[in-house]
């Protein structure tokens, strides 16, 4: 039963996979030259490449909103040197679930072109390519500050020049090229400080119970008696030596996939570039959904038959246990490839290689404890339970797995949040009642039904919150829109602008303080102003909280920088909750848009601990 009952657990992976920004670095810049030296009287190209990281994307030079910061190449100047124009790349509009409208963007890798023309008199040894990119980077939950990346290239001008008709210039390219591979990966010290945030964890844990659910498919549960009675062969009866192989089978199976999750994250920039279009996402979900149909039997996936010889060969001692798990993955591949994909093709969006290596070394814990636990019990081997038909069941769910996350890739295309919910919800409606009536496998004894019946129903109550979610979704956007249209002033949240002496105050009044951290550039802050705070039970909730906003708009003023300091913030919109004392409540703190739910959740929380 309770193995049955981490298979649930691990549904939740396919929408679990979501946590913040990380830190590292959000755009590079490179300058590539014209292709023919400068000379005087002629007009010459030079291309601005900006690579702008995943999981980030950059307002366009034009953006659809006038408070959006506009991406702008900004030149100093350089006598004898005229900036004919500036060529900016066609910008993308793209639909984020946080925006109302598609907003227009620039994602990947783009060229800016700049042409230059150099007076018929310039007598310079050089021209001086100098200046900065403004912009603005933000992901799907929240906006940093607006940035410059400076640049400063140099170009010889050729002694022996003459004067040069203008030529033509080069025109940009009519789509963006694809990004090279990230010449730095993030930080490790920025990755291990994103390992204390509560969302990583929490999905360490989703991966962690995932690979434990693996070892119920047809292809892993059969190996676990048969490798540790293997294990038991080669440690010669020894307790102490038993343990010590099946440690190394689990190191080998470690090594596999970490390799894997660091591969996937060093073409992160290139597949996070890939994913801005439209029929990417979509080919991804059909893969998804390939697999799934092999996951339900219509198909059989299966390897070269050298390739599962090489992998299962026989061999001895710690050396030969620790190839066994270094090649499980290949004899494993028709069941777990498919659930393997899903994490390198998330892996391989985000881009992190430090989180790419920790996702699969913690999924190969949870495939590899098992042998771990029945290496030290060995006795409790006769107490599996046979494999037989309630594999193949077992296995359809995982097909479900994939199907879900095929709907979680394809989430952009969504209009809204709702027909989103209202999808994944059809696949778990679908899944409970296929799993607990339909599906025809049998087996003796009385549990299995049992069983069945328990998941179908897991299945059909996650449906259900799943579509109560979105239509809640809804309907608190339609409530917020007209309570911000009528404006009344009884329905707004009494908001006082950040000073020190309210939080004083508020200290002397025993009062816990709630603080937004916002800035007019960001997109993330409306929503949260429309379609949260001027919600009539957060405003009802709100007289109990002194409610500060902190505008961090004008990142260079001294008082933005003093609060970005003292606060530590990385991105607005930042939600930071004070106790009665003006403490922090660090578990409260949010990055990005929160629903109305989760912060009435947090408010009540502030409330209860000034108690």
């Amino acid at each position: 039963m309770k193995r049955f009952a981490l298979i649930i657990l691990g549904l939740l992976l396919a929408a679990g996979l979501s946590w913040g920004w990380d830190g590292g670095p959000t755009v590079a810049v490179k300058i590539i030259g014209p292709s023919r030296p400068f000379a005087p009287g002629a007009e010459r190209t030079v291309f601005v490449e900006i690579q702008i990281y995943a999981p980030f994307h950059i307002n366009s030079h034009e953006p659809s909103e006038d408070f959006l910061v506009p991406t702008a190449v900004n030149l100093l100047p350089q006598d004898g040197m005229k900036v004919v124009r500036i060529d900016y790349p066609q910008p993308e509009l793209k639909k984020f679930l946080f925006s109302e409208s598609p907003l227009s963007v620039y994602e990947g890798t783009i060229r800016v072109a700049v042409t230059l023309a150099a007076a018929s008199d310039f007598s310079g040894s050089e021209v001086l390519f100098r200046g900065n990119i403004g912009y603005q980077a933000c992901d799907n939950n929240s906006c940093l500050a607006p940035d410059e990346a400076a640049f400063n290239e140099r170009f010889p001008v050729p002694a022996n020049q003459v004067k040069a008709a203008p030529s033509a210039p080069t025109k940009p390219a009519a789509k963006p090229a694809a990004p090279p591979v990230a010449d730095s990966p993030v930080p490790a010290d920025t990755a291990v400080q994103s390992l204390e945030s509560r969302g990583l964890l929490l999905n360490l844990l989703f991966v962690f119970l995932g690979g434990l659910a693996l070892n119920l498919t047809p292809c892993i549960y059969p190996l676990i008696p048969i490798t540790v009675s293997y294990f038991g062969g080669q440690a010669g009866g020894k307790k102490g030596n038993l343990l010590l192989h099946a440690l190394f089978y689990v190191l080998g199976m470690a090594m596999t996939y970490s390799i894997l999750g660091v591969l996937a994250a060093f073409t992160g920039s290139l597949f996070g570039a890939a994913l801005q279009y439209p029929l990417v996402l979509i080919a991804i979900a059909g893969v998804m959904v390939g697999l799934a149909l092999s996951m339900f039997g219509l198909y059989e996936v299966r390897l070269p038959g050298f390739l599962t010889n090489l992998a299962g060969g026989s061999r001895k001692g710690l050396f030969g246990t620790l190839f066994m798990g270094l090649t499980v993955g290949i004899v494993a591949a028709p069941c777990i490839g498919p659930f393997v994909l899903g994490l390198l093709t998330y892996v391989g969006n985000r881009g992190n290689v430090f989180l790419g290596f920790l996702l699969f070394f913690v999924l190969a814990l949870g495939l590899g404890l098992p042998f771990v636990f029945l290496a030290l019990f060995s006795g409790s081997l006769n107490r599996l339970p046979r494999s037989g038909g309630w594999m193949v069941w077992v296995r359809k769910i995982f097909g479900f797995i994939l199907v879900a996350m095929a709907i979680y890739f394809v989430a952009p295309l969504f209009p809204d949040v709702l027909l989103y919910n209202l999808a994944l919800a059809l696949v778990m409606l679908v899944a409970g009642i296929y799993m607990a009536w339909i599906e025809p496998t049998k087996t003796a004894g009385k549990v299995f039904p049992v069983i069945r019946n328990l998941v179908g129903l897991a299945f059909l109550v996650a449906s259900l919150l799943l579509a109560a979610s979105g239509i809640r979704s809804r309907i608190d956007r339609s409530v917020s829109e007209n309570a911000a249209r009528q404006g009344q002033p009884g329905n707004a949240v009494h908001w006082i602008p950040y000073d020190e002496g309210r939080i004083r105050q508020a200290a002397l009044d025993k009062k816990p303080i709630f603080i937004d951290f916002y800035a007019d550039w960001c997109i993330p802050c409306k929503e949260l102003d429309k379609l949260v705070f001027s919600a009539p039970d957060v405003v009802e909730l709100s007289e109990g909280l002194v409610m500060l906003k902190a505008d961090l708009t004008s990142s260079g003023s001294p008082l933005v920088r003093e609060l970005t300091r003292k606060f530590k913030i990385k991105g607005v919109p930042t939600l930071v909750f004070l106790d009665a004392q003006g403490r922090e409540l660090p578990r409260l703190r949010e990055v990005g848009f929160l629903d109305k739910d989760k912060f009435l959740e947090r408010m009540r929380s502030a409330l209860d601990a000034s108690r």
